[in-house]
């Protein structure tokens, strides 16, 4: 066998990811807070981009725009003139200026300026005597702001104060102290923690531990920083002096409390259930969640803005994009003809130059291409738009990826973390996307609506004698056919967030 090398030509197609359609990739799957500090980044990068446009180019005056002659004026040829003359005498009343302004002493102007500012209070009324309206904008407070405020006006002695501080650091998001191990990246985990170890960290002797927990559990809220929820509640019935048969049921039977079987309370303490009863609402008025009313972050500053608007004209929906917040860009062509005649920098120039059209050119196909697949979801769903929720067809990325013949890919790039808003109300472009669940004979149902038909036969329910899941079943089937195993019932439900039948029963 004869082994020699040899050239040949081969033709072959293939997709090149060049960095321009990296670009306009990435773009694509931005959100639109993403897109704005995208854009304000490029432009402090690139010299090239400017948010308006420097030569704006002057239409065509025609005829009627034109100055027309009034009796008892010059014409307009003498007019002009006079303009210019206006123009020529104003420009050398401003160098003038300018000569006079290059003559004065800034430094001894600025001395003098910060000599003659006002004292403040005097000769100042009104909205002039408030401090600014930053300094006056408040967030609501988050629990361990709480509790450290609380701190500082206690008479606590400062190994306790420390041990407090330790305390507050170990609670989760319900209020509860957290002291177990942190799990690493590498599968190993640390030891859990106790509270005579945060006793030792702060320098508190382990005996007082318990005792300072105590006091700490006793600030509001109430029951904060407890280990569990049995902890929990019983420091709060203590507080506010609860019976000594409602602490018992708390501490011996709240697996029963939780489950609701009163009768084997009864039993166990022998005593008639309707003190049980009664007991239990007491119970219930309890907080199970100390952290209920605090929030680490200002819910009211969390808001959406949406991408586009489908709106209603007369019997059409019409899709207009949302500009507003996001910067117009244009090429700052003045800047870049006066820099391109330095020889030196002209290749430089030459490159910001085309990133800056190809970044304008990706913002715009990024704004088309969602506008195109916001139309054709409202044409798919127009039922949705027009009567709600329950009317959610099933819908695919595919069948939106051939509509627009583009790739499903695309699709899903173009609907994620984008929000339109409707008649219906705010929704992420991925809401309108939904399986399938089949009726019996009608035409199949987005699974979305089948949650929406379960929220409301469970709202409907009589409280004291709630639907089962498998009853649910038998409704759906026999109101709607829809046809459901009861394990999708239990799996939509909870998504919901709704209790199980036997925990949303209600007996008093």
């Amino acid at each position: 066998m004869e082994i020699k090398h040899q050239l040949t030509q081969k033709q072959t197609l293939s997709v090149v990811m060049t960095p321009q359609l990296q670009q306009a990739i990435r773009l694509l799957q931005l959100s639109r807070i993403e897109l704005i500090e995208e854009v304000r980044r490029e432009m402090d990068a690139n010299p090239m981009l400017s948010d308006e446009d420097i030569e704006p180019r002057h239409r065509e005056v025609t005829d009627a725009e034109l100055p027309k002659s009034v009796p008892g004026e010059a014409p307009p040829e003498e007019r002009v003139g006079e303009t210019e003359r206006h123009e020529a005498n104003t420009d050398l009343r401003g160098r003038e200026e300018e000569r006079r302004a290059k003559e004065v002493d800034w430094d001894q102007f600025l001395e003098n300026r910060t000599l003659q500012q006002p004292v403040p209070g005097e000769g100042r009324s009104g909205f002039e005597e408030l401090p600014p309206i930053e300094q006056n904008l408040t967030k609501p407070r988050s629990l361990a702001d709480h509790l450290r405020w609380q701190l500082q006006v206690s008479d606590f002695v400062d190994e306790e104060r420390r041990f407090a501080e330790f305390v507050i650091g170990n609670l989760d998001e319900n209020g509860y102290l957290d002291l177990k191990g942190v799990e690493h990246t590498d599968g190993t985990k640390t030891r859990d923690w106790t509270v005579e170890d945060l006793a030792a960290e702060a320098g508190l002797h382990p005996d007082d531990a318990e005792e300072v927990l105590k006091m700490i559990q006793l600030l509001d809220p109430v029951g904060v920083a407890s280990r569990d929820l049995r902890e929990c509640l019983l420091v709060q019935a203590e507080h506010y002096g609860y019976s000594d048969l409602e602490c018992e049921m708390i501490s011996q039977h709240l697996h029963n409390l939780e489950k609701r079987a009163y009768q084997a309370i009864a039993k166990d303490l022998k005593i008639p259930i309707e003190e049980v009863y009664e007991a239990a609402k007491e119970i219930q008025k309890l907080e199970s969640r100390p952290a209920r009313n605090f929030t680490d972050t200002d819910d009211r500053t969390i808001g959406i803005t949406p991408d586009v608007y489908v709106i209603k004209d007369g019997d059409d929906f019409v899709v207009l994009d949302n500009d507003r917040g996001l910067q117009r860009l244009y090429v700052n062509d003045a800047l870049a003809k006066k820099l391109r005649q330095d020889p030196a920098a002209k290749d430089y120039i030459d490159e910001k130059l085309r990133n800056a059209q190809w970044l304008i050119r990706a913002i715009e196909q990024r704004r088309k291409t969602i506008i195109r697949v916001t139309e054709c979801i409202v044409k798919m769903q127009r039922e949705f738009f027009e009567n709600g929720v329950a009317y959610l067809k099933p819908m695919i990325l595919k069948d939106v990826a051939e509509e627009v013949s583009m790739h499903e890919s695309t699709i899903s790039r173009v609907t994620t973390n984008k929000y339109v808003h409707t008649p219906q109300g705010l929704f992420e472009l991925k809401y309108f996307f939904n399986s399938s669940i089949r009726r019996v004979a009608d035409e199949d149902i987005a699974s979305e609506s089948v949650k929406q038909w379960i929220k409301k036969i469970i709202d409907e329910e009589n409280k004291e004698k709630p639907l089962s899941d498998q009853t649910i079943v038998k409704m759906l089937k026999d109101k709607e056919g829809i046809q459901i195993a009861r394990r999708t019932v239990a799996k939509y439900r909870e998504m919901l967030g709704i209790l199980a039948s036997s925990k949303r029963k209600q007996l008093f």
